[in-house]
């Protein structure tokens, strides 16, 4: 089961002092789905990862509400101005992913971290039972993933065959079936390793042709 924890964060934008719930452990026995949304048996944790400031809705990790966190003026006027008059009384993990999604887009990092945090949003809104923006947030991921294996320094090269199926499992749960197709098929030239990376291609040819919902 997944055991959480109180805590009590500062907000490096706007200083308010405010409680959350952090994840002390968890698990993976709910098993792993094909997009890599590892499952915990219980609550699952996803949600209690990223933190939003009950005060204007600056969002982040843990490590992101520090003495030591950098917070541009540039970044503080983004979150008061577009976070703060957003920001819901009571928010679902989808949202606190989204505004630190946003949040990291304003600090400039690389697109590889954002499409991370989109995903994750993805994942949660299956918990929430929201088809809608789960399709959004995996269309969002999907774009981000495919600018981080543009740009060539971003992702190691042993781990572009995986991005690279990562990217054609998303779309092919958003419903294009020719764009996964397409990504699928690029798999097998991004393999550097192919003893150890053969189930990444045994995956990408499992999910062209008779797709799964779960691992194993």
């Amino acid at each position: 089961m997944t055991t959480l924890r109180q805590i009590e964060l500062r907000c490096p934008v706007c200083d308010n002092e405010f409680k959350s719930q952090s994840v002390v452990s968890t698990n993976a026995f709910g098993g792993k789905r094909t997009d890599f949304h590892e499952r915990a048996a219980g609550t699952q944790p996803l949600a209690y990862l990223i933190h939003m400031c009950s005060e204007c809705g600056y969002s982040g990790g843990e490590a992101d509400f520090t003495p030591a966190t950098d917070v541009s003026p540039g970044l503080k006027q983004h979150v008061l101005t577009e976070l703060a008059p957003l920001r819901p009384s009571l928010v679902c993990g989808s949202e606190k992913y989204e505004a630190a999604a946003k949040v990291a887009q304003w600090q400039g990092l690389d697109p590889r971290h954002i499409a991370d945090l989109l995903l994750r949003a993805a994942w949660c809104c299956v918990d929430e039972g929201d088809a809608e923006a789960e399709r959004y947030f995996r269309r969002q991921a999907g774009w981000m993933f495919e600018e981080s294996l543009q740009a060539y320094d971003i992702v190691p090269r042993e781990e572009r065959a995986i991005l690279t199926y990562l990217v054609g499992e998303l779309w092919r749960r958003i419903g294009d079936v020719k764009k996964a197709t397409t990504w699928f098929e690029l798999v097998a030239s991004e393999v550097t390793d192919a003893q150890s990376q053969q189930w990444v291609i045994d995956a990408a040819d499992q999910q062209k042709l008779n797709p799964r919902e779960w691992f194993g």
